[in-house]
């Protein structure tokens, strides 16, 4: 079990890093405005979006799962902090999958948003580590 828990927090780390600084990358995409640059950035972002970010996402949510089928959801069956884990779970791996469809705006020049708006999505994954780590250490309810 603890080595279960140590892979999943290990992964949940990596991902973590990722969602922090892809949106930062994003920032100085959108103020770059040389060719180089921009192909620069194209290149950093695939690599850390399918290289690290998204198997680090789907390494957590294996182990994750594992845990919650082998050992959490017999005595947290009915535990509302561990379903409110699971729905800021769910919306932190859309906030991904956006991480995604932005890459995509980028690697085709399509991207609409400024550098400030990129600054504040960049705060966004802050908040869900906050709250789901409260959750899971703290069991409020």
């Amino acid at each position: 079990m603890l080595w279960l828990k140590a892979l999943h927090l290990i992964f949940m780390v990596t991902w973590f890093a990722g969602l922090f600084y892809l949106p930062r990358l994003f920032v100085y995409h959108a103020l770059s405005d040389d060719e180089v640059s921009k192909e620069r950035f194209k290149l950093m972002e695939r690599k850390l979006y399918f290289g690290i970010m998204s198997p680090g996402m789907l390494a957590t949510l294996v182990f994750g799962t594992w845990m919650l089928k082998d050992y959490a959801w017999a005595m947290y069956a009915s535990a509302g902090w561990l379903h409110a884990k699971l729905v800021l779970l769910f919306f932190l791996a859309m906030y991904h999958l956006l991480c995604g469809k932005w890459l995509y705006d980028f690697k085709y020049d399509r991207n609409r948003h400024s550098h400030v708006y990129f600054r504040w999505m960049n705060e966004v994954p802050v908040l869900f580590l906050f709250a789901i780590v409260f959750l899971a250490v703290l069991k409020p309810f």
